[in-house]
């Protein structure tokens, strides 16, 4: 029976580190997948992208930088090849969004144009173009970040992911190599057949030196005899 149980170890030590190589293989190319992706679209850092800058430009453009969730890393002139930086690009989209809205999002726009600018959702009083109502062209504006945002948004995800990915590899890997060692070295035994093994090897070791004692002595002459000469 314990030899099925190290058996059985063996197996699961062994489908352990399979599990762990998998996933860490599938980690790093989930990784290079992500910068490939990235430099694909050659996104480069503008000069605003600074804290300070678009902290003051928010606020030229009419916005309480202390009521919108303002971006705290920069990529000025630097080129997104990764998650990280895909994120902060995308924070600063969303600024540059609100600045070119009036602080307005996608829901809280009007739907149709204006001839005040305004805007409004009443198709009555829309600008008429050929019969039909304008749309707000404004509207446009978040159509188009909230797309890109999201995948640069869907990069950093992916990359956390990836990374996710290969430390669970890494831990399967150790734990299967910990379970192989263990399950070799004898240490998933039961004490209780170790201690009874060792018992038994002991008591075999102790009857094996009683026995040739006792041969050594029965097999020498008898003491006060003399033997006899082989030719008698």
């Amino acid at each position: 029976m314990r030899k099925v149980f190290e058996i059985g170890g063996l197996v699961t030590a062994v489908v352990l580190a399979v599990f762990g190589v998998a996933a860490i293989v599938l980690g790093i190319n989930g990784l290079n997948e992500v910068s490939n992706g990235l430099k694909q679209q050659k996104i480069v850092g503008t000069p605003n992208m600074t804290p300070a800058v678009e902290t003051a430009l928010a606020r030229k453009a009419g916005l309480n930088p202390a009521t919108i969730e303002m971006p705290t890393c920069h990529v000025v002139g630097k080129s997104i090849e990764n998650g990280t930086d895909a994120r902060c690009f995308a924070n600063y989209m969303r600024v540059d969004a609100l600045m070119a809205t009036g602080g307005l999002t996608f829901a809280q726009m009007p739907h149709y144009a204006t001839a005040n600018g305004k805007g409004t959702n009443n198709e009555a009083e829309a600008l008429k173009k050929e019969g039909k109502a304008v749309e707000n062209p404004a509207r446009n504006i978040w159509v188009e970040e909230t797309a890109l945002s999201t995948a640069l948004n869907a990069s950093d995800i992916a990359e956390q992911t990836a990374i996710f990915g290969i430390v669970v590899g890494v831990a399967l890997l150790l734990a299967g190599l910990g379970f192989g060692i263990l399950t070799m070295a004898g240490a998933l035994r039961n004490p209780e057949s170790v201690l009874r093994s060792a018992r038994s090897r002991r008591e075999a070791g102790a009857t094996g030196t009683t026995s040739g004692t006792t041969s050594g002595t029965t097999s020498g002459p008898t003491p006060g005899t003399t033997p006899s000469p082989s030719g008698a």
